[in-house]
């Protein structure tokens, strides 16, 4: 959940990505993988799932939505990363969060924890 869409923006060079979320809220259900994902730094592609609007519904469902967007869309096996970085908030607790872990998405988790904007 990326409300602020920044997650990305240093791999993306400053610029800023638009996110799944609100994609999916501008464009119906009738999305891309190129709509969704950009070419960053290093050859890293990045996709930010962004936020619901403000005061309104829930942050990890929004997670849920584009973990299940990018593999409807063959993402994962498409590109065949040899790795995926999950930038959550980690001052909400939300069972939304834990999607990763819960449903088997990841071999492995490391939380990095940092005071610093965009420690990742």
């Amino acid at each position: 959940c990326d409300p602020k869409a920044d997650s990305t923006r240093l791999l993306l060079g400053g610029l800023a990505q638009k996110t799944v979320l609100d994609t999916l809220r501008g464009e119906g259900e009738d999305v891309d993988l190129d709509d969704i994902r950009r070419n960053g730094f290093g050859g890293s592609l990045c996709t930010g799932s962004g936020g619901p609007e403000p005061g309104v519904g829930c942050a990890g469902r929004g997670i849920i939505t584009s973990i299940n967007m990018l593999e409807q869309l063959g993402a994962y096996e498409t590109h065949n990363p040899d790795y995926t970085f999950y930038d959550v908030l980690g001052d909400v607790v939300c069972g939304g969060f834990a999607v990763p872990i819960r449903e088997g998405k990841a071999d492995e988790i490391y939380i990095v924890v940092s005071g610093e904007m965009m420690a990742l």
